[in-house]
């Protein structure tokens, strides 16, 4: 599929802003199913510095200096791009989740190295007993990962409520668990949360989910704005995508833009400010299919 994606971010500020420095995560990584074809970016008031690079995790990033006083911020991103499947993971045919997780600490080839990287606790989620307790029950012994991590997803969607004005950006884990009740950065991080406490790597996946859904299928949730799903390393298999927001994956469905250990390392926007005072953020997301639908 080939997508077009329009991504506006309208700040405004109760008083003016003196300076500003912003990152972005919206330019999109490049991965072989993913062709990006045209990617801009336009920013009101235009900034004196703009600087573009490659984060830690391989992400591209943008660096955004404002110097000049302003009571409102517009970051529009416009975003051309062909989403190819990758190879059909059967989740039952995986290996058992234990041999996937020893191979991870014990002696790790390269791939499971890197791996390693998304296994342990991050800033947005914590090491907390919960995790361990509500995961306990997808991971049997001798378990297959795509299926047992299935079994998550599948329970997360049903036990977790999608309220859009649940949580907000520094809402705690721990109260996501308690509530269970929040949008899908809040149930990406319950589901890395669990399958780190089970000693499984996963990381968190910004990007755009397709706004219009096929026919007969609900409207997706979280098709609004920027999406966020989970990847699991799922040894000789790799990197496998599951979304407990929605308790799909079609590949064609979705745009990956940047991944890391949790939102913090990939949020769309985040600056610091010399003034403002308060603020409201208004974020508009726009994915539809291109004209001609289909990349041949």
């Amino acid at each position: 599929m080939r997508y077009r994606v329009h991504h506006v971010t309208q700040y405004r500020y109760a008083a003016n802003v003196e300076l500003a420095h912003h990152l972005l995560h919206l330019e999109p990584r490049p991965l072989p199913e993913r062709q990006t074809s045209a990617w801009s970016l336009a920013v009101e008031p235009a900034p004196a510095v703009t600087a573009r690079h490659f984060d830690c995790f391989g992400n591209p990033a943008t660096y955004l200096a404002i110097e000049r006083p302003h009571d409102a911020l517009r970051i529009s991103s416009e975003l051309d791009i062909t989403v190819r499947a990758p190879p059909d993971v059967d989740p039952a045919a995986t290996a058992p989740w234990e041999q996937v997780r020893n191979a991870i600490t014990v002696a790790p080839d390269p791939a499971a190295r890197g791996a390693a990287a998304f296994a342990y606790p991050s800033a947005r989620i914590p090491p907390l007993p919960a995790l361990a307790a509500y995961a306990r029950s997808s991971f049997p012994p001798g378990g297959a990962i795509g299926a047992s991590v299935r079994d998550l997803v599948a329970r997360i969607h049903s036990d977790f409520v999608f309220d859009p004005v649940a949580t907000n950006a520094s809402t705690p884990l721990a109260d996501v668990l308690v509530t269970r009740r929040g949008v899908c950065q809040d149930l990406a991080h319950v589901a890395i949360g669990c399958l780190r406490a089970v000693g499984l790597s996963a990381r968190y996946v910004s990007g755009y989910l397709r706004t219009i859904a096929p026919a007969g299928s609900p409207q997706p949730r979280g098709a609004d704005a920027s999406h966020a799903w989970i990847a699991v390393w799922c040894g000789a298999d790799g990197w496998v995508d599951f979304d407990p927001t929605n308790d799909r994956a079609d590949p064609l469905d979705y745009v990956t833009v940047a991944w890391g250990r949790d939102f913090a390392d990939v949020s769309p926007a985040r600056g610091v400010l010399f003034g403002g005072g308060g603020h409201s953020v208004a974020v508009m997301v726009d994915v539809a299919p291109a004209a001609d639908g289909q990349d041949g």
